[in-house]
């Protein structure tokens, strides 16, 4: 399996971190404060061939080390982004 590299698109406050392999995407969307030191994690989705791959835990530490390098702090709205800071004590540094 080809490594995965996980890709950020913003316009704006609004956003998402994302992977796309084999025609499936999946993605967590997010929304920033007008000042965009407070960023919500909306939502994550991840099409059926990429369930399963830890797509979800990979794309939250890509938010993290994102928010880490611009000094920005994380609201994860999304549950299954909630979860994923609740089973890596590591990523908490950077929850608002």
């Amino acid at each position: 399996m080809e490594p995965m590299t996980v890709q950020r698109e913003q316009q704006g406050h609004r956003g998402a971190f994302y992977v796309e392999r084999d025609g499936a995407r999946a993605e967590l969307t997010f929304s920033a404060s007008p000042d965009g030191k407070l960023v919500m994690l909306d939502h994550t989705e991840v099409g059926p061939p990429l369930r399963g791959q830890g797509m979800t835990r990979s794309l939250v530490e890509a938010a993290v080390v994102w928010a880490r390098e611009q000094q920005i702090r994380l609201v994860p709205v999304c549950p299954v982004a909630r979860a994923v800071f609740d089973r890596e004590p590591a990523f908490r540094d950077v929850l608002a």
